[in-house]
């Protein structure tokens, strides 16, 4: 039993190179999300129509994503996340460095995130270290 045939193989040719691989080991597939018995004649057409719909369906993601990132690249080089202002990392360090206010305090007032105060306290250090 397996749960979907799109568990089982990435393309159609492998999705059938795999069920008669089982059946040359005797090994009956159902699939469950599916509902159907591979043993029969009819799970077999079932199966070569719906893994072909399967496979249609992926190569128009591929062919959508494709398109979507060269209409991106096609607006310019901004993406991402919004870079956070070198004075507000400053100001955050500041915060820091005085001993005053913690973490969340500092981060609340400056608005910037954990994640970003900690990669420049970091950086910092190991810029220190390098030199």
């Amino acid at each position: 039993m397996i749960e979907s045939l799109s568990r089982l193989g990435r393309s159609t040719k492998d999705l059938l190179s795999l069920i008669e691989e089982s059946d040359k080991k005797g090994i009956t597939l159902i699939s469950l999300k599916e509902n159907i018995d591979l043993s029969t004649p009819t799970g077999r057409l079932l199966l070569t129509v719906l893994s072909e719909l399967c496979q249609f369906e992926r190569d128009l993601t591929v062919q959508r994503t494709y398109e979507v990132l060269q209409a991106a690249r096609a607006r310019g080089p901004e993406g991402g996340r919004p870079k956070t202002s070198s004075k507000l990392i400053e100001l955050a360090l500041t915060l820091y460095d005085s001993k005053n206010y913690s973490i969340k305090v500092i981060t609340e007032r400056t608005g910037i995130s954990q994640g970003t105060l900690y990669k420049a306290i970091n950086e910092r250090k190991q810029a220190g270290a390098n030199k």
